[in-house]
């Protein structure tokens, strides 16, 4: 690597990715970039421009506004190259051995826009549950226990401890599914192969194996980090309606959203007590949620990561 990407050991990083389907999307302050391992075994990797560093437009640069952007652009570009690499997987010498007759008659009368339709469904679905699992359930199961009537801040407490509980047994849940440990192996790629960049050592699979599975800037410690402060934010809202009372939480989430982000992103930059104890939690559940990788899966990360590394690295500094 050249002397000028030489970096500071503990230089903390912009640069944060996702797991996808036997692969990884890594995003940096100027180039993205998604790594995956085709079925014949080979890499196949696409870069594009990104804008997050000092190009980056200024709702993406100004606190706790540019969280609330940040989050639903990764959500987008997350969910688009997760379905890119799920197409990946179908293997072009005999994609006809993948679908059945069905799926082929589909695909014959409908083309893209079969599947076009079928990603705003499956969103629109996820939605929904998600919805209901982190909104009105939690709400509404409080809302039965009756010595709890008269005190609001524990019954935002009760709802906030239902929403954590059903979060960890999700991701519990999932954990154990082969395909999704696959990915969660790819997750834990991901982590250890920004912390080696972070560290200053070279880019290689025994450097990255060497390195932690967990790091504070991970999405799971930024959704724990969303209930928290949702149990903050909440308990001002009065106990009226629960449909009232939804309401007011998706008025309110772009708010929680943005403080969490700052939260994280402060985890993410400082070591020191205060901030061992937010990141503590959300690293905790990164057991649930990475795995240790194997060397092919380290390979992928590495792929993914180095377009990403931009010349100048005070670009890079988080």
């Amino acid at each position: 690597m050249a002397d000028e990407k030489k970096i500071k050991i503990n230089h903390k990083s912009k640069i944060g990715g996702q797991a996808l389907i036997e692969g990884v999307m890594m995003k940096g302050s100027y180039k993205a970039a998604m790594a995956c391992r085709l079925p014949n075994g080979e890499i196949d990797l696409e870069v594009w421009d990104e804008k997050n560093g000092k190009n980056a437009p200024w709702y993406r640069k100004v606190p706790f506004i540019r969280g609330i952007f940040n989050f639903i652009l990764s959500m987008i570009d997350g969910h688009k190259c997760l379905m890119k690499s799920a197409e990946k997987q179908v293997d072009e010498n005999n994609p006809e051995e993948e679908m059945s007759k069905f799926e082929k008659w589909l695909d014959d009368k409908f083309g893209e826009k079969i599947m076009t339709a079928f990603m705003i469904i499956a969103v629109m679905f996820s939605v929904a549950i998600g919805l209901f699992l982190f909104m009105y359930l939690p709400t509404k199961t409080v809302g039965f226990i009756k010595p709890l009537h008269n005190y609001n801040m524990l019954k935002t407490l009760f709802e906030g401890i239902i929403k954590i509980i059903i979060f960890v047994l999700y991701l519990g849940l999932t954990s154990l599914m082969k395909d999704i440990k696959r990915t969660y192996q790819y997750h834990g790629a991901e982590h250890k192969t920004i912390a080696c960049h972070e560290s200053g050592e070279e880019l290689n699979v025994d450097n990255v194996k060497k390195q932690s599975r967990f790091h504070p800037r991970c999405g799971t410690s930024f959704i724990f980090l969303v209930l928290i402060v949702g149990i903050l934010v909440f308990s001002f809202l009065s106990w009226g309606s629960t449909l009232v009372r939804v309401g007011m939480k998706l008025v309110l989430m772009p708010l929680i959203v943005g403080i969490s982000y700052e939260i994280i992103r402060l985890a993410g930059r400082h070591d020191n007590i205060i901030t061992r104890i937010i990141s503590a939690p959300g690293l905790q559940l990164q057991r649930l949620t990475t795995k240790e990788p194997d060397d092919k899966q380290i390979e992928i990360a590495i792929a993914a990561i180095e377009p990403c590394i931009p010349e100048n690295l005070e670009d890079d500094q988080w």
